[in-house]
């Protein structure tokens, strides 16, 4: 069970970089290349190389070559119900902040 809680653990933060977020809402969309993820989150290759490699690491992606171009995609679909549960509940504490917020005005 230790192990099983140390591999949660790093999967999670895996996710826990708002770059790599921002890739797995990209590849939501369907595969992409390399590049097109340089175009779109305007980072140097680099940068973004080392997230998609912390992502590979937790089997969240993969990869393969056409050519010269390196192609990436979700390996899993259901992390992208797993980031909309993410959303739902941070969406869900922001209203109730909202509505707190609301209820100290009227006060």
């Amino acid at each position: 069970m230790e192990r099983l809680n140390h591999m949660k653990a790093e999967f999670f933060k895996a996710l826990a970089h708002p770059t790599r977020v921002q890739i797995i809402n990209l590849l939501r969309g369907g595969e992409r290349c390399v590049c097109e993820l340089i175009d779109e989150l305007e980072l140097e290759q680099p940068n973004i190389s080392q997230h998609l490699a912390v992502l590979r690491k937790q089997d969240i992606v993969e990869a393969n070559k056409e050519g010269l171009r390196m192609i990436y995609r979700l390996k899993d679909p259901r992390i992208i119900a797993l980031m909309d549960v993410a959303e739902e509940i941070i969406a869900r504490e922001i209203a109730e902040t909202m509505a707190l917020m609301q209820g100290l005005k009227k006060a």
